[in-house]
């Protein structure tokens, strides 16, 4: 299984629905939440090419975006194929 990595504040609803998806197809994930860590943050942001909002998301160290874009990749059918690598 892949290593997935996400990045979340607390009270997000968008962290959660990311992590109610992963969590029902049964992925172990390495959540960092950085509600109170700037120097987490900071680490986002430079991981995410900019990106400010949460969650973002790593498949095996690939950014693959926000909650939206992993809902969109579940839908296409191109999930379960990155999960599985």
């Amino acid at each position: 299984m892949a290593q997935v990595e996400i990045y979340t504040k607390a009270f997000c609803p968008y962290c959660a629905r990311a992590l109610r998806l992963l969590g029902d197809k049964g992925v172990v994930v390495d959540e960092t939440d950085i509600t109170m860590d700037r120097a987490k943050r900071e680490e986002m942001i430079g991981r995410a090419k900019g990106r400010t909002t949460v969650p973002q998301i790593f498949i095996d160290g690939q950014h693959v975006g926000g909650c939206d874009d992993l809902v969109a990749l579940e839908r296409a059918g191109k999930l379960d194929p990155m999960l599985a690598a």
